[in-house]
């Protein structure tokens, strides 16, 4: 796998994750209809001081076990399985749904967006259950291309989308433009549900011996 690959898979597997609406983004909507851009920024790095020692405890725990051909067929078979799951379920709300709920009232917020970054990630079951078993994939792919250096790839080609995206929907919320439930918006979330789907197939293929169709040629 080369450098512009990796980035490749890390981007175009973890948009969905990083778009997809959930607790922190209807939680991230309702401070930036009042504070803005600079609270989407604050979610961000409550969302980071949660992500990143995880990334961390699964790299130095995948590390000594990384070259063993059994842990690592173990790895895409689960990561693949929960990809296309995550794919199919993603697809299946983004087209079915008619708008984003949220119903937090702020007085159920932290006053500090940072804190309410955190706590709406750690509340999160399906972000540990998919670092768990898609992020766990493409941490050993990260360790396999360049050891604790592809962690730092990994990270940095993930971490940019939760900054850019709450950061915008955030603004927006204080512009007042209303992005929740548009067409648009869904159609990116198939889009990327799609993909999601794909590298799922590449993972199981690729643990089982299947052939793949690379993404990239060459």
């Amino acid at each position: 796998m080369t450098l512009l690959e990796l980035i490749l898979l890390v981007v175009l597997t973890t948009a969905s994750g990083a778009l997809a609406p959930g607790p922190m983004f209807a939680a991230n909507v309702i401070y930036g209809s009042k504070y803005g851009a600079r609270s989407g920024l604050s979610f961000s790095i409550g969302h980071t001081l949660v992500e990143l020692p995880l990334i961390l405890l699964l790299g130095f725990g995948l590390l000594s076990i990384a070259q063993q051909p059994y842990i690592a067929s173990s790895i895409g078979v689960i990561g693949g399985v929960a990809l296309i799951a995550f794919g199919i379920y993603q697809m299946k709300s983004s087209i079915s749904a008619k708008h984003v709920k949220h119903d937090f009232g702020e007085e159920n917020l932290r006053r500090s967006s940072v804190v309410a970054g955190v706590l709406f990630t750690v509340l999160n079951p399906f972000f540990i259950l998919w670092w768990l078993s898609v992020g766990s994939r493409l941490v050993l792919e990260a360790l396999l291309f360049a050891s604790l250096a592809g962690l730092v790839v990994l990270f940095v080609s993930h971490v940019w989308m939760d900054y850019a995206w709450l950061t915008f929907v955030a603004y927006l919320a204080k512009r007042g433009t209303s992005i929740i439930g548009t067409r648009g918006y869904r159609g990116l979330l198939v889009v990327f549900s799609l993909v999601l789907i794909y590298f799922g197939y590449v993972f199981l293929a690729s643990a089982i011996g299947l052939p793949v169709i690379p993404l990239l040629s060459g």
